[in-house]
This record gives C-alpha cells, structure tokens and sequence, in this order.
C-alpha cells in the first residue's frame, strides 16, 4: 500500500529530538525505555532497556546517530519461565546489557527471583537464540560482561536487598568465555554504603589499560552517575562522581552506558524518572579528564562532575540522517501487531486476530482465575507514553456475545482509568469510565469502581454491534481527560480528570482491551479500527 500525504500526516511524531539545524533536545525518547544501554558496531548504533514482565520483551532500537531511534524488534517473544502467563508487576527482565563480541552480539540479564540470562544473535534485528541460565540466583542484578585482552571473560553485577538482603554493593564475577556460565561466587570489588549507597546498575568497560564500573548511586530520582576505576579487574576501585543533577532539571540521573565513535568523540545514554512518564531517554556529552576520568555532561562548576545538558550539538557521526522515531500510531493494516505494542504477560495467540480487513480484533476473553479487576489481567494491549502532552484516539466497534463483555481504552497504571462499552443483561451497551486502583498489599488485585456510566443506544444492536469513538487528552503533569464521540468529530468530555500514575518500576501505559469480566468466553469482539496519537491542537 501506498503512503498517502493523509497517511503521512496521521503518522507525524509528536517528540523530535532532531532540531533539524545541528542539535538536539533532551531527551532524546521521550518514552519509558528503562536502564538504557547501548554500543557502538561500526556506523550503526544499538539500545535496549528493561521490558519487566511486559511482552515481547528486551526491546531493540537502532540509530545511525544516537538522536534518532527506530525500535527494530523484540529480543524475546516470551518469558518461558513459571508464573509469567499472568502480569507479575515490577518482576522480569530487569536492566539488560548489550555487548558486541566475537562476532556476535549478547544480551545478559537478569530476572530479581529466577536468575542472570544470556541471549545471542548474529544481528541485533534477526533471530536471538533461546534465553540461556548463566547462574540460578535469587537478587544478583544488572548483570554486565567483560571480555578481557587475555581472553578471560569477567561478569559485574549489583545486588537486590529485598531478594537477598545485600544492598549498595558491587560484585565482579569469573565467567565461561562462552557466556554460559559463572566460574565462581564473585568478589565484592566496591561498597557504597557509606558515600554511594544504593550503588546498581554496573556496566563494565576497559579503556587504555584501565577497568572501569559506570554506576549510578543515591538512589533513581535523587541520585547521580558514579564511575570506579581501577588498573586490577578484582580492584582496588577508585570512586569519583562524573555527572549529577547541578541546576538542571533532569533529576537522578540515572544509569546508562556509553560509546565511542569513530570521530573520537564519546557519549553517555542514560534514564531520567518522570513518574507518570516513565524513565525517558537521555543523551549527554562525554569528554576525558587529563588524569583518565570521565566527564559526563557539562562541567559548569569546573570539578569534573558534569551536568546534564538540555540542547545541544549532535554527535559528530561523519553524515546527516533523516528524523527517525519509535511508532506510536497504528491503523491496524499490517498483518502483525506494530512493534510499540506489548502485552501485559505472555500472550496468547487466541486474544487476537491480525490483519483483519476491519481493522484489530480482541476477543474477550474472561479475567483469570481470582482475578476481578484489570489489574491483573495479561490480555491488555499497551504501549509507552511517547510525549509530555498529547491526545489519542482509538474507533471501537464492539460485538459483544453475552453480558460482561467490555471493550475499550485504558490509561494503565497503579491507577488506572478505562473507557469502554459493557454489554448488560438486557441487551444494551452501557458506556461507562471505570476506575482502579492497586490494593497496596497486592501484585495482581486493585479495587475498581464505575466513576460515570449511561446505558447508550447509540447506532448499533447485539446484532450488528456499536460504534463509537474513544479518546483521552494527556497534559502536564501526567493529567489525564477521556471523552467520546459518535461521529469522530466532536467528542464529549466524561468524568473527572484523572491523575496517571506510576506502576511498579514503569511509567503509564496507554492501549485498548477486551475482556469479559464474568467467566466464559464466547467469541465477544472489541475491534479497533485505528489508534491514532496526536499533538493537541
């Protein structure tokens, strides 16, 4: 199919980092890749990020300049590993590292209850191979290898108090050449307790003769980017704050990596914690001290702890690439699920029907066992929010089968809003925005509440189904305002705003849904014709 001006036009990207006359703006994604890292093969540049329990996980993007990203594929299609057929909020793949080696790229892992894991490819966009075990452990985390010029292969890792009881430490293990396992119990080669408490996400590096550990300490939001350097892989480390917030206002900021290019110049990406938003991407400068150490970002007070910047000159990468962003809008007319899309849990090719000429079927099928509010439920088509301020708007025709069946659009979060059609048990579609909220001693249960409903005639029958037009405004901070329409065209404002909040570790998330919230499943349809993301006017 041809792309149309309209196509084009419906497709615009509502953040651009590329300014178009040389620079950019922080951040550069302004969307809820999590831990970033990334490496340097040849004129092409790679990132991944945590993807927790969400699927298809460890998402890969590519640049040809670090400012404009395109997500390319899926590392994982699933996590084949026990209970991950429902949402396990916060759990999952944890803060991953890419690395280019032998001839093939890796990705190490780890999950905070089941373990490190290691998954290779001969290119990032083509097939990686089934997740491998490197070592069954419960709290080792943010794993990062290192191949040595001697041949030896080294792994870094931090640690998860709440798994295993150490806290603001660093450990450098042995490991296999081959990635597939450790070769012993590790050596706690730095404690931050005293002057970089909560000390995580390590990524390792050797530069002229030197091991360095980059790790972000002080905590997420209030924290800073420490370096350790040492001539010794086991240490002694050195210690030295390289960037912090300063008078910017990028808070944290929180961990990354860095690479060189062939220009000579260095860069360092990195997350800030927006709440609602999520951890959005940041790229930042990097130059080296006289004495070896990094600078990341722009040294205003002169004692080599930079500052985040927030325009700045591109990187010079020896040519000029067109903007280039992760999709977010999707008219549903491919015959696969657009890569910004993930499931709550591992899915089920049952959920939905691709390709369909009327656009994206869902089938509503019912909450899992014990399971009574969204919540919980794995079938939840979502993706990242992409800017600060925004509006989306889906088209759902909804043929329901029995009463319970529902459809709609969500804002997912700890709290949570929906906006959807209900079949009732006379008949009717009732048109409600429903509320929920995350029971505090809960992973998987929320209370949920009907804030405005009305028993809608609307155009439609069971028969032949409604149509109807569903959108939500998204301003700052994170303010939220759903309405609907008949025609498309003048849309009706419904309930309160809505505060977006935080889930565990993740920003919001914005998709549509089919369930039913009885028991059965009897072929009840939610089909969306288009989601379409937009700047407000």
């Amino acid at each position: 199919m041809g792309t149309t001006q309209s196509n084009q036009q419906r497709m615009k990207p509502i953040w651009v980092a590329d300014q178009g006359d040389g620079t950019y703006r922080n951040p550069i994604l302004h969307a809820d890749y999590s831990d970033p890292d990334v490496i340097r093969v040849g004129d092409d540049f790679y990132m991944t990020a945590s993807s927790f329990s969400h699927t298809p996980g460890l998402p890969i993007l590519h640049s040809k300049d670090l400012v404009n990203w395109k997500l390319v594929r899926y590392a994982i299609e699933r996590l084949d590993l026990p209970g991950y057929d429902v949402p396990l909020h916060g759990k999952g793949v944890w803060a991953p590292s890419i690395r280019y080696h032998d001839e093939k790229f890796w990705i190490f892992f780890s999950t905070p209850d089941e373990g490190i894991f290691m998954t290779t490819a001969d290119h990032p966009e083509g097939e990686w191979s089934p997740l491998h075990l490197v070592h069954e452990v419960k709290g080792w985390i943010d794993p990062c290898p290192l191949w040595d010029d001697d041949g030896q292969a080294y792994l870094v890792h931090a640690f998860a108090h709440s798994r295993c009881g150490i806290k603001s430490k660093i450990q450098v293990c042995r490991m296999a050449v081959d990635g597939s396992k450790l070769l012993d119990e590790g050596t706690i080669v730095f404690d931050g307790t005293k002057h970089h408490p909560t000390i995580e996400g390590p990524k390792f590096y050797k530069r002229d003769g030197n091991y360095y550990i980059f790790a972000p300490a002080g905590g997420v939001k209030p924290g800073w980017q420490t370096v350790l350097r040492s001539e010794q892989v086991f240490g002694p480390y050195e210690d030295r704050i390289v960037m912090h917030q300063g008078a910017s206002v990028v808070n944290g900021p929180h961990q990354g990596g860095y690479v060189e290019l062939m220009s000579g110049e260095s860069w360092f990406v990195h997350f800030q914690d927006r709440d609602a938003y999520g951890r959005i991407v940041h790229l930042q400068p990097m130059s080296w001290s006289k004495d070896g150490w990094p600078v990341i970002g722009i040294d205003r007070e002169g004692n080599g702890t930079g500052e985040p910047v927030d325009i700045y000159a591109k990187p010079n990468v020896g040519a000029s690439y067109p903007v280039s962003v992760p999709d977010v809008s999707d008219h549903f007319e491919a015959d696969r699920l657009g890569l910004q899309w993930q499931w709550q849990a591992n899915s089920r090719p049952e959920w939905a029907d691709v390709g369909s000429e009327e656009g994206l079927v869902l089938y509503a099928h019912p909450y899992p066992e014990n399971i009574q509010s969204l919540f919980g439920v794995p079938q939840l088509l979502l993706q990242k929010l992409p800017a600060s301020e925004f509006e989306a708007t889906t088209k759902l025709t909804f043929l329901p089968e029995q009463a319970g069946d529902r459809a709609g659009l969500i804002l997912f979060g700890d709290s949570y809003a929906s906006l959807c059609l209900t079949q009732t048990e006379d008949g009717t579609a009732r048109l409600s925005l429903i509320r929920g909220a995350k029971r505090p001693e809960s992973h998987l249960h929320a209370d949920e509440w009907e804030e405005t409903g009305l028993d809608w005639e609307g155009n439609g029958t069971p028969e032949n189904g409604w149509a109807i037009h569903f959108r939500f405004t998204l301003t700052e901070p994170a303010r939220c305002q759903f309405s609907w329409s008949e025609d498309g065209t003048e849309f009706q404002p419904i309930g309160t705003p809505f505060n977006a909040t935080t889930a565990l570790w993740v920003g919001a998330k914005m998709g549509i849904f089919a369930v039913n919230t009885r028991s059965e499943h009897r072929g009840g349809q939610g089909v969306f014709r288009y989601f379409d993301v937009k700047e407000m006017v």
